[in-house]
């Protein structure tokens, strides 16, 4: 098949690049067409324009800076609409707003065009070698008849759900990374002005128990499946644990903002009488607030995991 590239920044000159190393017929756009440079020499055909592009492609991949951009390059004047034959598939690779995808996949739909949001995760060196997970939003049917050409440019490939689905997950992950990172700076600033020296702190933190865990395992016993009975680690140690460490940032200046909120849920838990639950039972408070109810079984929290 004939595939189209638009977008060959950072993260989609990789990805194109890989397309076209998998053996792809590539036809590439770019704002800037220097860009394309080493994608014409391995033979890949420069377009003029958007549509000169869609014109020519039964796939097309699109790797923007947004929202605004994607809808444009898709429902714009000129845009892939105009000139896509009906049958054609767009994979969507901007990190974008599921509304947005959702609005544009009920035009696309109309011109007869299937519409997958696909953000990635791995970033330029990931783009680069292939070593990346793709969080596919779309119709089941349609991704297995187009989804395949994804393995050109991920290892992880992951239909997540309709059409949404993959920003949705995309999202929740990045936002889950800047949180953590965030906590991992307050945590270290304090270990650090207490007097442990940065690279044998950070060889500590990585050898206990989280930080031989994958970041989201760890929740898969307790927090997803309501299971909190007997305890592996109590509430009541565990906020004794955060009161130490407060009472230890306290004594060497150190703000610790993220703390304090999870001090603050911690509370709140206890005043429930929840000391003697296990210390994931606080997590509580935050499905109660979204108005959720997360409850898996052990049976669908291990096949999850056997899916490495």
């Amino acid at each position: 098949m004939k595939v189209g590239f638009i977008g060959l920044g950072a993260m989609g000159l990789g990805m194109a690049a890989n397309l076209r190393r998998a053996g792809h017929d590539l036809v590439v756009h770019d704002l800037n067409r220097t860009s394309a440079a080493t994608l014409e020499e391995a033979g890949a055909t420069w377009a003029d324009s958007t549509a000169g592009l869609a014109s020519q492609v039964d796939v097309v991949f699109t790797s923007l800076p947004g929202p605004v951009q994607m809808r444009e390059v898709g429902t714009g004047e000129g845009g892939l609409l105009s000139a896509l034959k009906p049958g054609s598939a767009w994979f969507d690779l901007t990190t974008n707003s599921p509304t947005v995808v959702r609005e544009v996949h009920t035009v696309c739909r109309e011109h007869g065009v299937e519409l997958f949001d696909a953000p990635v995760s791995g970033g330029p060196k990931g783009a680069r070698s292939g070593k990346l997970a793709i969080y596919v939003g779309g119709d089941a049917e349609a991704f297995e008849q187009h989804g395949g050409i994804l393995d050109a440019i991920g290892d992880q490939i992951l239909r997540v759900g309709d059409i949404g689905a993959g920003n949705t997950a995309k999202l929740v992950h990045n936002c889950a990374s800047m949180i953590i990172r965030s906590g991992i700076a307050e945590v270290f600033t304090m270990g650090v002005k207490a007097g442990v020296e940065p690279a044998a702190l950070w060889h500590a933190l990585r050898q206990g128990a989280i930080g031989r865990a994958r970041t989201f395992d760890r929740v898969g016993d307790r927090y997803l499946q309501e299971a909190f009975d007997p305890p592996s680690f109590a509430l009541d140690l565990a906020n004794k644990d955060l009161r130490l460490a407060l009472e230890l940032a306290e004594q060497f200046d150190v703000p610790m903002r993220a703390a304090r909120l999870v001090q603050e849920d911690f509370q709140e838990a206890l005043d429930r009488g929840w000391g003697k639950r296990d210390s994931q039972t606080p997590l509580l408070l935050q499905n109660e607030r979204a108005g959720v109810t997360i409850k898996l079984s052990a049976d669908e929290v291990q096949a999850v995991l056997d899916r490495g």
